[in-house]
């Protein structure tokens, strides 16, 4: 149990150290070397874990969805809401989602890793829209797959944005009014009068969340319940 423990801690220092240095240099530009003086791994502990630096970018991709999680809510229309304003409060915060978003978006990037981690946010907005849209949250003229896409774009947009005029320090106020120009042409007046979409929304819900674990997107994508 202790060697398990072990290598989780090493592989978790390994992503870590990978993700400071791929949002730091971008892909091209990361070598094994720097993140291994990074982490304090040797290179053998490093490759026990990862067989090459797509390999590592991949894990870097996949912790996106093991930590872009929130809490289930009775309303999936204030759960989508949550995960953007928690990815918007944290990212900012975190190399490692700082970094997927890197790796997914990057020059080249489509070609190394298909899309990155774009597909899989899309297909998890859809489903909670879809719920949403069971559950009487939307309005009836509102399409699931394709507001998932313009939603997904948008934050996409809204972070590069950020990034590129304030280093991602508005991040918070940007994508709390893309919601609050969007919300109002897909919910339902009753559901829009009970949508918390204040700019400070990720760090209350992360601070709920440090309370407790809460799912990741994949286990939104379980039958119960039914983003980018």
């Amino acid at each position: 149990m202790a060697r398990q423990e072990r290598a989780v801690r090493t592989r978790r220092a390994i992503l870590e150290a990978a993700a400071a240095v791929f949002d730091e240099r971008g892909y091209d530009a990361a070598t094994i070397a720097d993140i291994l003086s990074r982490a304090g791994v040797t290179k053998g502990a490093l490759y026990f874990h990862f067989s090459s630096k797509q390999e590592l970018a991949q894990g870097v991709l996949d912790e996106q969805f093991a930590e872009g999680g929130v809490p289930h809510r009775e309303s999936k229309l204030q759960e989508l809401v949550d995960v953007a304003m928690v990815m918007a409060y944290r990212m900012k915060r975190e190399p490692m989602l700082s970094a997927g978003a890197r790796l997914s978006l990057g020059p080249g990037m489509r070609d190394i890793f298909g899309g990155g981690s774009v597909p899989g946010w899309i297909e998890f907005t859809r489903t909670l829209l879809v719920r949403a849209k069971q559950q009487g949250e939307l309005l009836p003229h509102v399409d699931p797959a394709e507001t998932a896409w313009i939603l997904s774009a948008c934050w996409t947009g809204a972070q590069i944005y950020s990034q590129t005029l304030n280093d991602r320090e508005d991040i918070e106020q940007r994508v709390a009014a893309l919601y609050q120009h969007i919300c109002p042409s897909i919910a339902t007046p009753a559901m829009l009068g009970r949508l918390d979409m204040a700019p400070d929304r990720g760090e209350r819900v992360s601070a709920e969340m440090r309370l407790g674990p809460g799912p990741g997107p994949g286990a939104a994508q379980e039958p119960e319940p039914a983003l980018p």
